[in-house]
């Protein structure tokens, strides 16, 4: 650039002429350039989401986020609920009465023990729902986007509720008749698991179906 009062020849980013200190306007602002290969500078950038700090936002999480994480929840405390009766009357057996043990209610896990599985998935999604809402740019790169990971992890638990809902569990040979049937935990359950994936499940299944 050339100075407009001595005509000296003034290199990039010099604000003042070195020569008769006039202040050239061209120079004044300009910015440094940046290094070559450096990072973009913004929520993009690696190093801007490396340097993030943990602030939980719930306008970060979708309506759909929300339904999902509240499904969830319900569901979480749905499995410590009584998920089946057993109902066990008086028999007469030859001559003799076996007195039944009347009527009890077992949760989730005493029905089946791999419904643990559920328990942690449910966590899973609740930890996935509160990193969204609590950086603004994931920290992790991930190989699948936030839609992907929670679809997989509610339809998991919808299948695995649906079969704990539809297998009872065994009672072993016995020579008292026992009647097994469902408590409140199991319908809860079950209604849980469908309200987390209905979100995201019934888009997905219409963009297969072309629908």
């Amino acid at each position: 650039m050339i100075c407009s009062q001595c005509g000296n020849d003034v290199g990039p980013g010099s604000a003042p002429c070195p020569n008769c200190g006039t202040q050239l306007a061209g120079n004044a602002g300009q910015p440094a350039a940046a290094p070559s290969g450096a990072y973009a500078a913004g929520p993009a950038g690696p190093a801007a989401a490396a340097g993030q700090v943990f602030a939980f936002d719930a306008k970060r999480l979708s309506r759909d986020d929300r339904v999902v994480g509240g499904a969830t929840v319900l569901l979480l405390i749905s499995l410590f609920l009584p998920w089946y009766t057993v109902s066990a009357p008086s028999a007469t057996i030859n001559g003799v009465t076996v007195s039944g043990a009347g009527s009890i209610s077992a949760n989730a896990f005493d029905g089946h023990g791999w419904v643990w599985i559920v328990f942690i998935l449910g966590l899973a999604v609740l930890a996935y729902l509160v990193m969204q809402a609590g950086f603004e740019t994931a920290p992790v790169r991930l190989p699948f986007s936030p839609v992907q990971a929670l679809l997989g992890l509610t339809g998991i638990n919808l299948l695995l509720v649906l079969i704990a809902f539809l297998v009872k569990p065994g009672t072993g040979d016995t020579l008292v008749k026992i009647s097994i049937g469902w408590g409140i935990g199991a319908f809860l359950g079950l209604i849980c698991a469908i309200v987390a994936f209905a979100p995201l499940g019934l888009p997905f299944a219409r963009a297969r179906t072309g629908r």
